[in-house]
């Protein structure tokens, strides 16, 4: 973790008319800024095998320009700049600017939309794990936050034009996505185009409405040198506060360990899947369980030999997973607790655990957060657990407590 995460934006507060006389409706501001600062500590395992107690600093800002200056053409900017004093463990360096969005948008009418430029191009319905979020790789510069909704919201885009048509009960979206750069660049403030934009890749998106209750996506995405892969996206109401949700994706691939250490080719059909339930009560606690299977991961076997066969070979396992924010073995669960106005108006409380099946290790994160009008303090805590070689026990951040207090002009 190397920040606290972003909060849900406030509920927008309802016009009242004063009077007799007529009132317009006031304009949305075309832009909205924030700055951010967290102090806390932390406990790191050093190159010793010793946990220490670390101090850590930050601060952040968050500008986001959403404006129409002529009809039917939209500008859209979005950036984050965060300063950290953490552990050289976690991040060894200070400044991360990260430039989340910066594109036009044109609608020469109802059923078109047209875009060009750096997009945050999102896909699936799961909240931990995305198979068909196939623009998620090199897409995260600085991680302010563990909670998946702020991992999404606070990636960079990938450059592309885009093109929606829109109809009643149904849309089809088709982009392209071209090579601009060779390899990524992680100083403070360059685009990192190589993160994003390191080969050539197009995708297909179509929706159509079944039922009022039954909207299935489905998906067709091509990179360049490689086989074409297939998604879904299917949700359904189960009673009045339960859905139930399954995100698929599949084609033929490379295992990600023969990907990360160049092996012969071992292409066959997987599939990835996450599948799950959200029940929501009466006072607004949403409660999430979530099933994740990654075909390309290693079964626990393998999971268990890699670091004592290949211990370069597990580091550079774990680096790549990290850029391309995939699981690294078959199968995990997941637990994820929203809760509005908990007890009071205006806190807020979310929880996630992460468990890995294969090697039991688990992540577990809580935040509280209340809300003002301008302003929001919030409290976040993390635990990683797990023996040395697990996936949430080879983390030099063993825990951290932090509190954060962010301002909005």
């Amino acid at each position: 973790m190397t920040g606290i995460a972003r909060a849900d934006d406030s509920d927008a507060a309802a016009l009242a008319l004063q009077g007799s006389a007529p009132q317009a409706a006031a304009k949305p501001r075309a832009w909205q800024l924030f700055v951010e600062s967290g102090t806390g500590e932390s406990s790191v395992r050093d190159n010793t095998g010793t946990n220490e107690t670390r101090a850590m600093q930050r601060v952040s800002a968050d500008l986001r320009i959403d404006a129409t200056p002529l009809a039917g053409l939209r500008t859209v900017f979005s950036d984050r700049l965060d300063y950290a004093l953490w552990p050289s463990e976690i991040e060894p360096k200070h400044e991360t600017n990260t430039i989340k969005e910066a594109y036009f948008s044109l609608q020469p009418s109802d059923s078109l939309i047209f875009d060009a430029g750096r997009i945050n191009q999102y896909s699936g319905i799961a909240i931990g794990y995305n198979p068909t979020d196939f623009f998620r790789g090199g897409a995260v510069r600085s991680f302010v936050s563990l909670d998946p909704i702020s991992i999404k919201d606070n990636r960079q885009g990938s450059v592309m034009v885009r093109g929606q048509a829109l109809w009643d009960g149904g849309s089809l979206t088709a982009l392209y996505s071209p090579k601009l750069s060779s390899q990524p660049n992680s100083a403070s403030f360059n685009p990192d185009w190589g993160a994003t934009n390191g080969v050539n890749r197009s995708m297909l998106i179509f929706s159509k409405r079944i039922t009022d209750d039954l909207n299935p996506q489905f998906l067709l995405y091509q990179e360049e040198g490689s086989a074409p892969q297939f998604g879904l996206n299917l949700t359904k109401l189960i009673g009045n506060s339960t859905v139930a949700y399954v995100e698929w994706s599949g084609g033929r691939s490379n295992t990600l360990l023969t990907n990360v250490l160049g092996q012969p080719s071992d292409k066959t059909f997987r599939n990835r899947v996450s599948t799950g339930v959200t029940y929501t009560t009466s006072n607004k606690l949403s409660l999430t369980f979530e099933y994740e299977y990654n075909g390309a991961g290693l079964d626990k076997g393998s999971w268990d030999r890699l670091p004592v066969v290949s211990p370069l070979g597990y580091i550079a396992y774990q680096q790549y997973l990290a850029n391309a924010q995939e699981m690294p073995t078959r199968h995990a669960v997941m637990f994820y607790a929203k809760w509005q106005d908990m007890m009071i108006n205006h806190l807020d409380l979310s929880a996630l655990v992460r468990y890995n099946v294969a090697d039991r290790s688990n992540l577990s994160w809580v935040e509280l957060r209340y809300h003002w009008t301008h302003d929001e303090a919030a409290l976040q805590w993390l635990n990683d657990s797990g023996k040395l070689f697990s996936e949430f026990g080879a983390s030099p951040l063993r825990s951290a407590l932090e509190l954060s207090y962010r301002h909005y002009f």
